[in-house]
């Protein structure tokens, strides 16, 4: 039962506050409100009794071919009942999606023998014909602290057992029921009311349920012609990201184009405002997450697509928000839910995008998807809290930096998921009046140190493999045991597989120069394990890295902290040419590198990205020979 229908039912049959009022609602409720699964009961109550009242949305459609109205009763489960022109114009929400109502219902076989059911009355529970009011007005009698109390105990929850942040959380809730086209995720421990709000606060909201989602229920049915449910609603919130299953495939690349421009191509282009939210469950040890994996972790792999998730506008810290008890919940007063979602939904004409430009300019660091997804959730906090255009430096620049957060959230997870044009974490704002530069970080912090800060035992080492674009930071290491020649590998792919023969061939033949004295190959069983940290894949192009690997855990050289290879080889020892080199090293500079071995044709690269580098790797750029604690190779 939607919240705003309880409200109604409360406020003009019983006071909440009295037992025989609860009492009366319970009794309406259990003789007129029908589940779906008692649909063909209330059907034979209404054929038996020739008249019957229930409670039921209701919606109205124009039959064309014989131009007249019928009415939908959701959970009666009637597509074609008998309305009048004059119910309809007198409420004509019906023919926006439906209201829900107290409904009259008469049975007429006699004289509408293929649709017997006939609406006799509506009696409106949520506004039929709204008309905004004063609103805007009202809020010049609040400061702003009132006035973000007075929202958050409209959505009934307590605003005085909340820090200013959390308010903020459960605000930016709403910005989707606000802003046209605005892409939300929330991830979260359980019971902190992710979904609620888009299950009891709106009623041009659907939570649709993990599990299977197929095209033609989300975008468009070709076969009958009709617009899928971000056509319908205003906001279409998937529960249980996790859950999440496209049976077509062509499903994600649609999901992709509307997220990124409101439009998706059915063989007909088709435009649709609905925003899309993901919710799912995370647990609230995000730094553990962090170091092992990225915030995205939760969603189906086919999903962690890191152009699917840069059409995210705001990631919600669901672990920043409290568990909910009886104490989260207000007994004051707040606005009538069905008045304050016809609020929202008339917000949505409106835009507050070029706000913050008053005051504030945007880094160039931020590209124009940041600056969209920034502006975007801006836009949406100032309609909520500042809709009266009353605005104030300070007050514009708190929801700046929060929405800052938001979006630098979605690109620090983009980088940890190995995107190589999500580099550029580092967002800041610019004061036009002072020209002050101020940067924005995240409680959670960025990118965590996935590189050793201790010295290397022998036989490890970290590199950086490119697959497909992707930058992924990898750790080698080598055991090396007495044996008879064997050379195992653990992990990679093919590829990888294939760069361990071509070094292990290499010293093979150039094992005088190499080895230690009166020892060959042949003498030792050497595994070689390669683990990805971030990324998941591990390609060829690290074939240098294993060398050293291989020849420290030979002579037992213990490497220096915080070391790192780059560069690649052939079968005779020659250094092939190292691509995507500066993101190479951005990667190994974020990740905690200290000291970086790269190949000496590549100084000439080097020197030429100093300028651009300088601000971003502070690491020094080190010879072979300087990487040991202990020991030496002779090159």
């Amino acid at each position: 039962m939607p919240t705003y229908v309880l409200e109604h039912l409360l406020g003009n049959y019983g006071s909440a506050w009295e037992s025989d009022g609860v009492e009366r609602v319970k009794r309406i409720l259990s003789d007129h409100y029908l589940r779906p699964d008692m649909a063909e009961y209330m059907k034979s109550q209404v054929q038996e009794k020739g008249s019957f009242r229930i409670i039921d949305r209701i919606s109205a459609s124009l039959n064309v071919s014989i131009d007249e109205y019928v009415a939908q009763l959701q959970n009666l489960s009637v597509k074609n009942g008998v309305i009048s022109d004059e119910l309809v114009k007198k409420h004509k929400k019906m023919l926006y999606g439906g209201i829900w109502a107290i409904i009259d219902l008469r049975y007429d076989y006699e004289e509408h023998p293929g649709s017997p059911f006939v609406v006799e009355e509506i009696h409106p529970i949520q506004l039929s014909n709204f008309i905004k009011d004063d609103f805007v007005s009202r809020k010049k009698n609040f400061t702003l602290d009132e006035w973000i109390n007075l929202i958050v105990r409209s959505i009934g929850l307590e605003p005085t057992m909340m820090k200013k942040k959390e308010k903020l959380l459960q605000l930016l809730r709403l910005v989707p029921l606000v802003e046209k086209n605005y892409n939300l995720v929330e991830l979260g421990p359980r019971a902190t009311g992710k979904s609620f709000i888009y299950r009891e606060i709106s009623p041009y909201a659907i939570l649709v349920s993990g599990g299977n989602t197929t095209v033609a229920q989300l975008f468009y049915n070709l076969s009958l012609g009709k617009m899928g449910l971000i056509g319908e609603w205003d906001v279409v919130a998937f529960d249980e990201v996790a859950g999440i299953k496209f049976r077509d495939r062509s499903a994600l690349q649609m999901m992709k184009d509307y997220m990124e421009s409101g439009s998706f191509a059915r063989k007909v282009e088709v435009v649709a405002e609905a925003s899309i939210v993901f919710n799912g469950n995370i647990n609230d040890d995000v730094q553990t997450l962090l170091k092992l994996s990225n915030l995205f972790e939760p969603f189906p792999v086919e999903m962690q697509d890191t152009a699917l998730m840069d059409r995210i506008h705001a990631y919600l810290p669901g672990w920043e928000v409290k568990k909910l008890s009886t104490s989260s919940f207000t007994d004051h007063v707040g606005f009538v839910i069905d008045y304050f979602s016809e609020v929202l939904r008339s917000l949505r004409k409106e835009s507050a995008v070029n706000v913050i430009e008053r005051y504030f300019t945007l880094d160039s660091q931020l590209n124009s998807r940041d600056e969209k997804a920034v502006k975007k959730t801006c836009s949406g906090l100032i309609k909520l809290l500042l809709p009266d255009g009353e605005y104030e430096k300070e007050n514009i620049e708190e929801i700046l930096v929060f929405s800052l957060e938001m979006r630098k959230r979605v690109k620090e997870q983009l980088k940890k998921m190995g995107g190589l044009e999500f580099w550029d974490t580092n967002f800041s704002y610019i004061d036009r009046e002072t020209k002050k530069e101020n940067y924005v970080s995240l409680p959670e912090g960025g990118t965590k140190t996935m590189i050793s800060q201790d010295p290397l035992p022998p036989g490890t080492v970290y590199s950086v493999s490119m697959v497909n674009g992707k930058a992924n930071l990898v750790k080698i290491e080598a055991i090396v045991m007495p044996g008879d020649g064997k050379m195992l590998i653990s992990g990679g792919s093919p590829a990888f597989k294939e760069s361990v023969k071509v070094v292990e061939t290499y010293i093979r033949g150039n094992e005088r120069k190499f080895m230690p004295t009166s020892s060959r190959l042949k003498d030792y069983n050497i595994t070689v394990q390669v683990n990805p940290i971030i990324g998941n894949t591990v390609g060829g192009d690290v074939s240098v890295a294993v060398f050293v690997v291989i020849l420290s855990a030979i002579h037992r050289a213990t490497m220096k902290k915080g070391f790192a290879v780059i560069g690649d080889m052939t079968i005779s020892g020659t250094l092939k040419t190292t691509f995507s080199f500066v993101e190479r090293l951005k990667v190994l500079s974020e990740n905690g590198a200290k000291f970086v071995t790269v190949p000496i044709e590549q100084f000439a690269s080097l020197s030429n990205s100093l300028d651009s580098l300088k601000n971003t790797i502070p690491i020094p750029i080190a010879k072979p020979e300087d990487a040991f604690v202990k020991g030496r190779l002779d090159e």
